[in-house]
């Protein structure tokens, strides 16, 4: 048998130099050469630093905020308050007689004797000034169904009523062709008697003293 002959491959362009044609590339897939990676690395600095910087300083403007309230924001709480707040009554009455300036007539329309002379008393402990004491008359006398009723002139409405009106309630307002200042309170089935008088004082001292109206806010 003859012997066997080795033959060295050719060498190719894409041999690489000193391996003798012992290895070959083959094919047509070649190798790709990778971007260096410190440039990623970089811009992923980059970016992480901007962002860093962004949050840091969104941070520190809520803490300021916290701790100041922004000053947007109190301005406009302040100027929200300002349009909040109550408005001054002014009212076009009179203020109210007080009680020593108001004459009562206290009359009793019920079947039950004493309400008259128990009523007059009262009324003259809280600083009313007390005319007649008797029977109503025969147009009010069991006629009353309610607490009471307030008769007086014309112009009762702008203070007497008011005032004596704080002193009991129910009552039925009346006016007649008088022309003095005084003032009938004639006492009808449903009254037991006058309005504890710490709640009678407080509702007398809001007559001087009208509440503010709402804003609406």
């Amino acid at each position: 048998m003859a012997p066997r002959r080795h033959y060295a491959a050719p060498m190719s362009m894409l041999t690489p130099p000193g391996m003798g044609g012992k290895y070959r590339i083959t094919g047509n897939a070649y190798p790709r050469m990778r971007r260096p990676r410190r440039r990623r690395r970089i811009v992923f600095a980059v970016v992480a630093a901007v962002v860093a910087l962004g949050l840091a300083g969104w941070g520190t403007v809520q803490l300021i905020d916290a701790f100041t309230g922004g000053d947007e924001t109190t301005a406009t709480a302040a100027k929200k308050a300002r349009e909040c707040e109550p408005v001054p009554v002014v009212s076009a009455a009179p203020p109210p007689p007080p009680p020593r300036e108001i004459t009562v007539n206290v009359f009793n329309a019920t079947p039950r004797s004493g309400l008259a002379k128990a009523a007059a008393d009262e009324l003259k402990k809280r600083g009313f000034t007390i005319g007649e004491i008797g029977n109503a008359t025969e147009e009010y006398d069991k006629k009353v169904p309610g607490t009471a009723v307030l008769l007086g002139g014309a112009t009762a409405h702008d203070g007497p009523f008011r005032v004596l009106g704080t002193q009991l309630t129910g009552t039925q307002l009346k006016t007649d062709t008088r022309e003095g200042a005084e003032v009938d309170l004639i006492i009808g089935t449903a009254f037991t008697a006058l309005s504890p008088k710490a709640q009678a004082d407080t509702a007398l001292a809001a007559l001087s003293k009208p509440a503010p109206a709402p804003s609406g806010c």
